[in-house]
């Protein structure tokens, strides 16, 4: 069966959220779109083109018959033939692609159990269907705990390990958005995901690369998520990737970074991956709110080590840091002009008379 890959933004009924994952960034003066938007319904693309009628049949008769339908899609997902299964997975991931009322119904009718049952699957289409018919319920808030609670988290990673690069991707957005649940993260980060998500990140494409920044910037507000993610080497592809100016990746790849930094361990792993001329070219010619994030990052690396100091200043920090101060938000110039002043102890203390 082929798949026609199609990605957007915004699915309807799916809007984008622009609050960060619901978390304050208060510390930084950003007032354009959010670095990351949510992941939305369905990136599996539609059915072949020989399913056509079938699905436009099963999107007309949905809003008048839908219980009766949802029902007997539900009962075909336990069914012994491997096609009865794949249809019935792939029409109830249509049903809960832009309709809420549809998503609620489909996990009341009890569908969550024997769809994460087929994420198992070692037929890699039907576990494919799997994964995104989760990914879409769990698009509804109702659902999260439903499908947690339900043991979709470990057969989630497995996807995440063993998937075709679509189940990749839903199984790394289905994570996310149960990972939007605070007492969801320490688990997701227990089961093996961080590394997972950290190649993804490396070696995935477009999409996956973001699936994989969005997922990690939420589970890593979790302190052992973020040790977990340093040693499974994130530093090397965020440095990469804020290198890149053209991968439209550098703001994600920042945020996560400023999220990590606060460990000494990643402070010393972005030194060791070559990140600080990477951060301080993006103060020099990144955008406004980029050259906050590295000018913030910069500040986090340089606090407690006269050698990364030393290190930044002799990389030629100070005068795009000066002209951040002059011209930079009112959040930039303040981390500018801590920062300028953090860089020239060190000078001073080896000029000072004896």
């Amino acid at each position: 069966m082929i798949y026609e890959r199609r990605y957007s933004e915004m699915e309807a009924g799916s809007p984008v959220n622009h609050s960060l994952l619901n978390r304050n960034f208060s510390d930084l003066s950003i007032n354009d779109d959010s670095a990351f938007s949510d992941c939305n319904s369905d990136r599996s693309g539609e059915f072949p083109t020989a399913a056509s009628e079938r699905r436009r049949l099963l999107i007309a008769c949905a809003s008048e018959n839908s219980d009766e339908l949802i029902r007997q899609l539900v009962a075909d997902l336990q069914s012994c033939s491997i096609d009865e299964q794949r249809h019935a997975a792939m029409e109830l991931r249509l049903l809960a692609k832009n309709k809420q009322e549809n998503r609620i119904r489909i996990a009341r009718a009890g569908a969550i159990k024997p769809l994460i049952a087929l994420i198992s699957s070692t037929d890699s289409q039907l576990q494919e269907c799997g994964v995104t018919a989760i990914l879409n319920l769990s698009l509804c808030d109702e659902n999260k705990e439903i499908i947690a609670v339900s043991g979709a988290i470990r057969p989630l990673v497995g996807a995440l390990r063993t998937g075709t690069s679509t189940a990749k991707e839903n199984a790394a957005c289905a994570l996310l958005r149960l990972s939007q649940m605070e007492e969801n993260k320490a688990a997701i980060g227990r089961s093996g995901a961080i590394p997972l998500l950290v190649n993804l990140l490396e070696t995935g494409g477009s999409r996956g690369k973001k699936d994989a920044s969005t997922a990690l910037f939420s589970l890593c507000s979790v302190k052992d998520n973020k040790i977990r993610a340093v040693q499974a080497g994130i530093m090397k592809p965020l440095v990469e990737l804020m290198a890149d100016f053209g991968s439209n990746m550098v703001d994600k790849g920042a945020f996560v970074m400023n999220e990590l930094v606060m460990l000494p361990e990643a402070r010393a792993s972005v030194v060791e991956e070559g990140g600080i001329p990477v951060l301080v070219e993006i103060v020099e010619v990144g955008s406004q709110r980029q050259k906050e994030i590295a000018t913030a990052i910069l500040l986090q690396i340089c606090e407690e080590s006269e050698v990364f100091r030393t290190m930044v200043a002799r990389e030629g920090a100070i005068p795009p840091l000066v002209a951040l101060s002059q011209s930079g938000t009112k959040r930039a110039k303040q981390k500018a002009e801590e920062l300028i002043e953090l860089l020239r102890q060190p000078r001073s203390a080896r000029t000072a008379p004896a």
